[in-house]
Protein backbone atom coordinates (compact mmCIF):
# COMPACT_ATOMS: atom_id res chain seq x y z
CA UNK A 1 0.00 0.00 0.00
CA UNK A 2 1.41 3.00 -1.02
CA UNK A 3 0.49 6.33 -0.24
CA UNK A 4 1.85 10.19 -0.88
CA UNK A 5 -0.04 13.45 0.25
CA UNK A 6 -0.60 16.98 -1.23
CA UNK A 7 -1.84 19.79 0.36
CA UNK A 8 -5.71 19.15 -0.78
CA UNK A 9 -5.14 15.50 -0.49
CA UNK A 10 -3.07 12.18 -1.15
CA UNK A 11 -2.44 9.45 -3.62
CA UNK A 12 -2.20 6.28 -3.76
CA UNK A 13 -0.46 3.49 -6.21
CA UNK A 14 -3.20 1.99 -8.55
CA UNK A 15 -2.65 -0.45 -11.23
CA UNK A 16 0.26 -0.09 -13.69
CA UNK A 17 1.45 2.03 -10.82
CA UNK A 18 -0.79 5.00 -11.73
CA UNK A 19 -1.36 7.18 -9.26
CA UNK A 20 -4.81 8.28 -7.90
CA UNK A 21 -6.25 11.03 -5.64
CA UNK A 22 -7.65 10.23 -2.03
CA UNK A 23 -9.51 12.80 -0.38
CA UNK A 24 -7.64 14.55 2.42
CA UNK A 25 -8.17 12.85 5.74
CA UNK A 26 -9.24 9.47 4.51
CA UNK A 27 -8.18 6.67 6.70
CA UNK A 28 -6.41 3.73 5.22
CA UNK A 29 -6.32 0.22 6.10
CA UNK A 30 -5.94 -0.24 9.79
CA UNK A 31 -2.21 0.10 10.49
CA UNK A 32 -3.02 -2.40 13.65
CA UNK A 33 -2.87 -5.17 11.36
CA UNK A 34 0.73 -4.73 10.12
CA UNK A 35 1.53 -4.67 14.20
CA UNK A 36 -0.50 -8.00 14.85
CA UNK A 37 0.29 -10.19 11.95
CA UNK A 38 4.06 -8.98 11.62
CA UNK A 39 5.19 -8.32 15.80
CA UNK A 40 7.88 -11.04 14.60
CA UNK A 41 9.33 -9.81 12.00
CA UNK A 42 8.85 -5.88 13.20
CA UNK A 43 12.53 -5.35 14.28
CA UNK A 44 13.79 -6.51 11.31
CA UNK A 45 11.53 -5.17 8.69
CA UNK A 46 12.09 -1.52 10.58
CA UNK A 47 15.92 -2.16 10.96
CA UNK A 48 16.48 0.96 8.82
CA UNK A 49 15.07 2.67 11.52
CA UNK A 50 17.32 2.01 14.68
CA UNK A 51 19.76 5.11 13.77
CA UNK A 52 16.45 7.23 14.49
CA UNK A 53 15.81 5.38 17.79
CA UNK A 54 18.97 6.51 18.84
CA UNK A 55 18.99 9.78 17.63
CA UNK A 56 16.12 10.32 19.77
CA UNK A 57 16.82 8.75 23.13
CA UNK A 58 20.61 10.06 22.75
CA UNK A 59 19.00 13.63 22.13
CA UNK A 60 16.24 13.06 25.11
CA UNK A 61 17.96 14.72 28.48
CA UNK A 62 16.81 12.08 31.11
CA UNK A 63 19.30 10.69 33.83
CA UNK A 64 19.93 7.99 36.32
CA UNK A 65 16.29 7.84 38.49
CA UNK A 66 13.92 9.19 36.06
CA UNK A 67 10.76 7.65 34.68
CA UNK A 68 10.27 7.72 30.89
CA UNK A 69 7.22 6.59 29.11
CA UNK A 70 7.81 4.46 25.86
CA UNK A 71 4.56 5.63 23.69
CA UNK A 72 3.73 3.07 21.78
CA UNK A 73 6.91 1.18 22.76
CA UNK A 74 5.99 -1.72 19.81
CA UNK A 75 8.28 -4.74 20.40
CA UNK A 76 10.29 -2.25 22.64
CA UNK A 77 13.09 -1.48 20.42
CA UNK A 78 13.93 2.03 22.08
CA UNK A 79 13.41 -0.04 26.08
CA UNK A 80 17.29 -1.06 25.98
CA UNK A 81 18.14 2.55 25.11
CA UNK A 82 15.99 3.87 27.64
CA UNK A 83 16.39 1.40 30.41
CA UNK A 84 20.60 2.28 29.73
CA UNK A 85 19.32 6.34 30.78
CA UNK A 86 17.68 5.69 33.65
CA UNK A 87 19.54 3.15 35.00
CA UNK A 88 18.57 0.04 37.47
CA UNK A 89 16.81 3.44 39.85
CA UNK A 90 14.64 4.87 37.48
CA UNK A 91 11.80 3.35 35.41
CA UNK A 92 10.67 2.20 31.91
CA UNK A 93 6.68 2.38 31.04
CA UNK A 94 6.05 1.16 27.49
CA UNK A 95 2.11 1.12 26.86
CA UNK A 96 1.09 -0.12 23.45
CA UNK A 97 -2.48 -1.42 22.03
CA UNK A 98 -0.90 -4.51 20.38
CA UNK A 99 -0.68 -7.31 22.05
CA UNK A 100 1.00 -9.48 19.46
CA UNK A 101 4.18 -6.59 19.40
CA UNK A 102 4.01 -6.60 23.46
CA UNK A 103 4.49 -10.05 23.90
CA UNK A 104 8.04 -9.49 22.01
CA UNK A 105 8.53 -6.75 23.95
CA UNK A 106 8.03 -8.82 27.55
CA UNK A 107 10.49 -11.54 25.69
CA UNK A 108 12.83 -8.95 25.55
CA UNK A 109 12.39 -7.46 29.18
CA UNK A 110 12.53 -11.17 30.48
CA UNK A 111 15.42 -12.07 28.70
CA UNK A 112 17.56 -8.82 30.27
CA UNK A 113 15.68 -9.44 33.61
CA UNK A 114 15.01 -5.74 33.99
CA UNK A 115 13.03 -5.38 37.12
CA UNK A 116 12.12 -2.07 36.65
CA UNK A 117 10.71 -2.02 32.44
CA UNK A 118 7.13 -2.50 32.76
CA UNK A 119 4.36 -2.80 29.85
CA UNK A 120 0.37 -1.45 29.29
CA UNK A 121 -1.20 -3.21 27.09
CA UNK A 122 -4.01 -0.92 26.09
CA UNK A 123 -4.88 1.67 23.04
CA UNK A 124 -2.72 4.50 24.29
CA UNK A 125 -5.86 7.00 25.06
CA UNK A 126 -7.70 4.23 27.37
CA UNK A 127 -4.21 2.73 29.04
CA UNK A 128 -4.26 3.13 32.72
CA UNK A 129 -0.88 4.93 33.72
CA UNK A 130 -0.29 4.72 37.10
CA UNK A 131 3.20 6.98 37.54
CA UNK A 132 3.94 10.52 36.95
CA UNK A 133 7.17 10.69 34.24
CA UNK A 134 9.96 12.71 33.89
CA UNK A 135 9.95 12.05 30.10
CA UNK A 136 7.55 10.62 27.55
CA UNK A 137 8.86 9.51 23.65
CA UNK A 138 6.64 9.12 20.90
CA UNK A 139 8.82 6.89 18.14
CA UNK A 140 7.37 6.69 14.55
CA UNK A 141 3.55 6.58 15.98
CA UNK A 142 2.34 9.04 13.75
CA UNK A 143 -1.33 7.81 14.50
CA UNK A 144 -1.04 8.50 18.26
CA UNK A 145 0.61 11.54 17.85
CA UNK A 146 -2.79 12.89 16.00
CA UNK A 147 -5.45 11.82 18.71
CA UNK A 148 -6.00 14.50 20.86
CA UNK A 149 -7.28 12.13 23.42
CA UNK A 150 -4.21 9.93 23.38
CA UNK A 151 -1.90 12.73 24.24
CA UNK A 152 -4.65 14.21 26.60
CA UNK A 153 -4.08 10.77 28.78
CA UNK A 154 -0.56 10.69 28.44
CA UNK A 155 0.29 14.14 29.39
CA UNK A 156 -2.04 13.97 32.41
CA UNK A 157 0.80 11.85 33.26
CA UNK A 158 3.56 14.29 32.99
CA UNK A 159 4.69 16.44 35.65
CA UNK A 160 5.98 19.91 35.09
CA UNK A 161 8.80 20.25 33.17
CA UNK A 162 8.49 16.74 31.93
CA UNK A 163 10.64 16.16 28.78
CA UNK A 164 9.51 15.36 25.44
CA UNK A 165 10.33 13.82 22.84
CA UNK A 166 9.29 12.75 19.47
CA UNK A 167 10.90 11.65 16.24
CA UNK A 168 9.48 10.11 12.82
CA UNK A 169 8.58 10.23 8.96
CA UNK A 170 7.20 13.60 7.51
CA UNK A 171 6.53 14.59 3.65
CA UNK A 172 9.43 15.92 2.52
CA UNK A 173 9.44 18.95 0.13
CA UNK A 174 6.03 18.87 -2.47
CA UNK A 175 8.57 18.96 -5.97
CA UNK A 176 10.55 15.78 -4.54
CA UNK A 177 7.49 13.96 -5.79
CA UNK A 178 9.77 10.28 -6.66
CA UNK A 179 11.29 10.76 -3.37
CA UNK A 180 7.64 11.74 -1.49
CA UNK A 181 6.73 8.40 -3.28
CA UNK A 182 8.93 6.16 -1.69
CA UNK A 183 8.47 7.78 1.83
CA UNK A 184 5.12 6.89 1.37
CA UNK A 185 5.89 3.32 0.61
CA UNK A 186 8.06 3.05 3.70
CA UNK A 187 5.43 4.49 6.12
CA UNK A 188 2.05 3.22 4.38
CA UNK A 189 2.05 -0.17 6.44
CA UNK A 190 2.14 1.34 9.75
CA UNK A 191 0.00 4.54 9.33
CA UNK A 192 -4.06 4.41 9.31
CA UNK A 193 -4.30 7.92 7.84
CA UNK A 194 -1.63 10.39 6.59
CA UNK A 195 -3.59 13.59 7.84
CA UNK A 196 -0.74 16.21 9.67
CA UNK A 197 1.92 14.48 7.70
CA UNK A 198 3.59 17.19 6.37
CA UNK A 199 3.93 18.54 10.62
CA UNK A 200 3.29 15.46 12.68
CA UNK A 201 4.64 17.31 15.80
CA UNK A 202 1.95 20.03 15.67
CA UNK A 203 -0.71 19.17 18.55
CA UNK A 204 2.33 18.57 20.84
CA UNK A 205 2.87 22.42 20.44
CA UNK A 206 -0.65 22.39 22.77
CA UNK A 207 1.69 20.99 25.57
CA UNK A 208 4.93 21.55 24.82
CA UNK A 209 5.59 25.30 24.52
CA UNK A 210 9.30 25.56 23.82
CA UNK A 211 9.10 22.72 21.25
CA UNK A 212 12.52 22.31 19.25
CA UNK A 213 11.73 21.02 15.75
CA UNK A 214 14.92 19.44 13.51
CA UNK A 215 14.27 17.94 10.43
CA UNK A 216 16.32 14.63 9.22
CA UNK A 217 16.43 12.50 6.24
CA UNK A 218 16.85 15.50 3.62
CA UNK A 219 13.35 16.54 4.99
CA UNK A 220 11.57 13.20 5.11
CA UNK A 221 12.05 12.98 9.12
CA UNK A 222 12.07 15.06 12.04
CA UNK A 223 13.23 15.30 15.92
CA UNK A 224 11.69 17.09 18.62
CA UNK A 225 12.09 18.00 21.45
CA UNK A 226 10.71 20.27 24.37
CA UNK A 227 9.37 20.25 28.08
CA UNK A 228 6.12 20.33 29.23
CA UNK A 229 5.40 23.77 30.55
CA UNK A 230 5.70 24.20 34.27
CA UNK A 231 3.04 25.15 37.08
Amino acid sequence: MATAERSTGSTTTGQAGRLARIPAGQRQPPASEAYRSEAKGYDQRTRQFQQWRELLVRRLPVESGDTVLDVGCGTGLCLPLLREKVGGTGNVVGIDESAQMLEVASARIARHGWQNVHLVSAPVMDAVIDVTADAAIFCAVHDVMQSPAALRNVFDHLGPGAVVGAIGGKWPAPWLWSFRQLVADLHAPFITDFTGFDKPWRHLTEYVPDLRVQQIASGAGYLAIGHVAGD
